[in-house]
């Protein structure tokens, strides 16, 4: 597996404290990326490990995975190495360690990689298909298609929206799309622009006024409770 970097990690990516792997590659482009050199299928910094041998790594950390915590795969997009995943999903939680995701919920493969992880993590960047196609690069009918089933299933989903200036800080088309299924199981977050990431990009970062007021977190808040949609701050 291509593993670009890994960490401990409390709370932000699932539940205590977590050993974080951030797999290489990428198949959006997200103009705000924090991590533009997860992107590419090969990476500067990027090594190889064995499905046992990370296996092995985890193991040997779960002493560390208190208050609920665990291993958590994120990216790049770390469903686009599903093979490699679900086997060590499988093995992992046979050993009964917690497992997450994060993802963005794109890959044909998630709801299979799902039946595997005890805390699943998505992005939705925008309901809207040719707004996403901008800023990303891709539409977002796979990913509507997969929330879709997720919801339908009744399995737990933790979904967190990016808010960025200019680009998806309108909060009625997220709950008009939302409030049509059945999100018992659900939670929401809200993630405020941040450009942690912007001298990491070798080309030209295009977000130039991305940053979010709190009346805009707060709206996104309010108007999704009144509407049944939980939210959360992680």
């Amino acid at each position: 597996m291509k593993i670009l970097q890994k960490g401990f990690n409390y709370s932000q990516d699932g539940p205590g404290n977590r050993l974080v792997y951030h797999l290489q590659g990428c198949n959006f482009r997200c103009k705000w990326c924090s991590n533009p050199e997860s992107m590419s299928a090969d990476g500067v910094n990027v090594k190889n490990y064995t499905v046992d041998e990370l296996f092995d790594e985890v193991r040997r950390s779960r002493m560390m995975f208190f208050d609920g915590g665990g291993v958590t795969f994120t990216g790049g997009e770390c469903t686009l190495q599903h093979k490699e995943l679900t086997e060590l999903l499988k093995k992992l939680q046979a050993e009964g360690i917690n497992t997450a995701i994060e993802t963005n919920a794109s890959s044909p493969h998630l709801t299979d990689i799902a039946e595997n992880v005890d805390y699943l993590i998505a992005d939705f960047k925008h309901y809207d298909t040719d707004v996403h196609r901008k800023w990303i690069g891709v539409g977002n009918e796979a990913v509507k298609a997969n929330l879709e089933k997720i919801f339908a299933s009744g399995r737990q989903i933790h979904i967190r929206i990016p808010l960025i200036n200019n680009v998806n800080t309108e909060p009625t088309g997220f709950v008009n799309y939302f409030k049509q299924f059945d999100t018992e199981n659900a939670v929401f977050e809200f993630l405020a622009y941040h450009e942690f990431g912007k001298d990491k990009w070798t080309q030209e970062y295009e977000i130039k006024d991305g940053f979010v007021s709190d009346e805009t977190v707060a709206e996104f808040k309010k108007l999704f409770i009144a509407n049944g949609l939980k939210v959360i701050s992680t």
